[in-house]
This record gives structure tokens, sequence and C-alpha cells, in this order.
């Protein structure tokens, strides 16, 4: 039981990740453990910019419900968990009409769009896709602009590989937005 006392004290909270200064370096917290990871390099950004526009273009239209960029959502807690995928969208039925929190969003996105970076290993970005899908987001998209290919995740065991001639498709998540892989890679 002692041991259990002591590894607690070395978990980060929610709430210290929030208070934390914006130094430059983006972090994540996985069952307590504090991650740092330097900032997206031009073609991440642009990338990701890329689906916001497109994504969020689609939603409004639709009235379908927001679009974020680097939102943290506390997926689980004691010991916290905080990701802050590159995109994500959360439906409307799920946001609430009184103020904007000033903190992370409780609970998994929707849509949780990750984009690879050069330094992310192939564990890392995997660890992430479980991480959303256990805590409810109902579909991961990893997009990987080295190799021109994204794979959609609906679960550990149903996902789709889609190469630069494909299309996202939203599917019932966000239905009736589609886009061409090539875009992002333009």
């Amino acid at each position: 039981m002692a041991d259990a006392a002591v590894a607690s004290d070395l978990w980060v909270t929610a709430d210290q990740l929030l208070g934390m200064p914006d130094d430059g370096l983006r972090r994540e917290l996985v069952r307590g453990e504090l991650r740092e990871m330097a900032p997206p390099g031009e073609e991440h950004a642009e990338i990701a910019t890329e689906l916001i526009g497109h994504l969020r273009n689609h939603v409004r239209t639709h009235s379908l419900g927001r679009v974020y960029g680097k939102l943290g959502y506390r997926i689980a807690s004691a010991p916290d968990t905080v990701l802050a995928p590159d995109v994500s969208f959360v439906r409307a039925d799920r946001i609430g009409t009184g103020p904007r929190n000033r903190g992370f969003r409780s609970g998994a996105p929707d849509l949780a769009v990750e984009v690879v970076s050069p330094s992310d290993s192939v564990d890392e970005v995997e660890e992430k896709v479980f991480e959303w899908l256990m805590a409810g987001c109902r579909m991961v998209l990893v997009v990987n602009p080295r190799r021109r290919a994204a794979t959609i995740y609906h679960s550990p065991s149903d996902l789709q590989r889609l190469t630069e001639d494909d299309a996202i498709d939203g599917g019932d998540v966000v239905p009736g937005w589609t886009l061409p892989l090539r875009e992002l890679f333009g």
C-alpha cells in the first residue's frame, strides 16, 4: 500500500497541467505521467489547419457541432489522462448551452485527428489511438504525411487504411463530410 501512495505523489494532475506555463512545449498526461513534445513543424501544422478548415466549414454549414484544434480532453481520472488531438469534433447534442469551459473538456470527442510528426513512434501513435477508443471516441483519424496515407479507426479491429487516392469519409460520426486525402498533401 505504501508503494501506491509514493507512486501517486509522482502523478501530475489535470489541474496542474492546466496551470503550467505556456513555454512553447506541448504537454499531455497519460495516467498521471507528463509527456512533453516539441511544437509541430510546418508540414504537420499545415495539414492540421487544412483539416480544421474543411471540417469546420462542413460542421458549421450543417449545424453538426464544434470543431477544435489542440483542445485538451480529460479522458480519465486518478490518475489523470489529458490528450490534445491536432483536430477534434464534438456533436452538437454533447455541447452545453452555458459559457465555455475554461479548462479541459471532460470525455472524449466524437472524432479525434492525430497528424503523425517525424518524431512520433509507431507505438506512441498506436497508444494514443487506443486511449481515444477506450475513452469512447467514435472515430480516430491518423494522418501520416510521410507515407501520404491515413488510417481511420472505429475500434482496435475496425480500421480502414487510405492512400492519397482515397477520400476521408466522416460516416455516421460526421455525416456528409468527405475530403480527398490528396488535398492534404498538395
